[in-house]
């Protein structure tokens, strides 16, 4: 007490409320006090001293004692201080449990009259203020957030399998979505919150990254989704078998090659795990122009150059090349070699215009799609990752035409 005298002396505070000392008058109470440890055997017991309050009553005009209650508090430093107001963030949090107590109030007004009494284990998250602002949580979930899709697009998505082969399981009755059996691939499913089954194995809740890649195809290898020995996926064997490392508790992806080259056909090819990518290359109505060379046995004649700009009917549609160009013969090669540039992506389209002009082809390479062409440094079953500027030059022609 003496302490808190002296630091109020030095320290006076105008503005706390002063409050009188009380005093009982009453001279029967009394007050025997006594301190310390058990004296010892030779300690002299000293008579004890009785406390009495003073019967006299407190002088009115005297000034009155202010109440002063220490804080100690540990400084930004370390160090314990003395001060005689509270720390701020202990107001602060006074503050902010009144404000929470009216909230809670409010929300019990507004329950119906057959409502129990006692809030929800979610009152607290509800009643809190928000993390962000509406209009930023109405951005997120208009350009963020990840709708509800299709059911057999989401399972082609996390890898289970080519979109017609997941159609096929959902029709099966494989899959379940939250406990029931779903049978139409057209459901809206939301991944974050859906949870399901193919087959009983729960799907995982996080998809794997889109990849994209560029391949230089060998010959001999088939354009197939399966890792078989001969598919182009299979060339793809080290990569998916690091991945797990790599990406720890994603899904493996399942590759893909964009549109198909035939089996002696090599050069470029594009590989990935994002469909509709695949479908905005691939498909005949984006009129995304394709180059190959093709090497051909005996000699060209202007008639064969004729025939060849001519065009031929490929699957019952008359295709004609945007460019037949003869080039010019390399130390090297002893056969000669046409430029050849097509924009229908008819099946096996190259190898018609050739046979049908009278040509005898010796070997097919393609070398560019759209404004992309195969890396002059890339070998045979080789593959390089697609760069940002690299979808601008496959996507160009395609988003003119779609």
């Amino acid at each position: 007490m003496a302490a808190a005298m002296a630091f109020a002396a030095f320290h006076p505070f105008p503005t706390l409320r002063r409050f009188p000392f009380l005093r009982r008058i009453s001279a029967a109470t009394e007050f025997n006090i006594s301190f310390g440890a058990a004296p010892s055997p030779d300690f002299k017991e000293a008579v004890p001293k009785t406390l009495v309050p003073d019967p006299s009553s407190p002088d009115p005009s005297a000034a009155p004692i202010p109440i002063l209650i220490p804080w100690i508090v540990r400084g930004e430093d370390g160090q314990l201080t003395l001060q005689s107001t509270p720390p701020a963030r202990f107001l602060q949090a006074m503050a902010e449990a009144k404000m929470a107590k009216k909230e809670k109030k409010k929300v019990d007004k507004k329950k119906p009259s057959g409502a129990t009494a006692t809030a929800p284990s979610s009152l607290a998250s509800t009643t809190s203020a928000p993390k962000y602002s509406k209009a930023a949580r109405r951005f997120y979930n208009q350009n963020i957030r990840e709708q509800p899709q299709r059911l057999s697009k989401v399972l082609a998505a996390a890898g289970v399998a080519s979109r017609r082969s997941c159609e096929e399981l959902i029709f099966e009755g494989k899959v379940t979505v939250n406990g029931s059996v779903c049978t139409s691939p057209q459901t809206r499913v939301d991944l974050a919150k859906d949870s399901i089954y193919v087959n009983g194995n729960r799907l995982s809740k996080k998809l794997p990254p889109k990849l994209y890649f560029a391949l230089n195809k060998p010959k001999g290898y088939i354009c197939s989704g399966a890792e078989d020995s001969k598919s182009v996926v299979s060339l793809f064997g080290d990569f998916l078998k690091s991945w797990s490392k790599s990406n720890p508790g994603l899904p493996k992806p399942r590759l893909f090659t964009v549109g198909r080259l035939d089996v002696a056909t090599t050069g470029l090819i594009i590989v990935t795990n994002d469909g509709d990518f695949a479908q905005r290359i691939s498909h005949p109505s984006s009129e995304l122009r394709k180059e190959y060379i093709a090497t051909v046995d005996g000699k060209i004649n202007r008639r064969h150059l004729g025939a060849l700009s001519e065009g031929t009917e490929v699957e019952g549609v008359h295709c004609i090349p945007d460019l037949v160009e003869l080039l010019a013969n390399q130390p090297d090669a002893s056969r000669p070699r046409l430029r050849i540039v097509v924009h229908d992506g008819r099946n096996h389209e190259v190898r018609e215009l050739v046979k049908n002009a009278g040509l005898q082809l010796y070997s097919l390479k393609r070398v560019g799609i759209g404004g992309f062409r195969l890396p002059s440094d890339l070998g045979l079953g080789k593959y390089v990752e697609l760069k940002q500027a690299d979808f601008k030059l496959l996507e160009g022609n395609a988003q003119k035409n779609t």
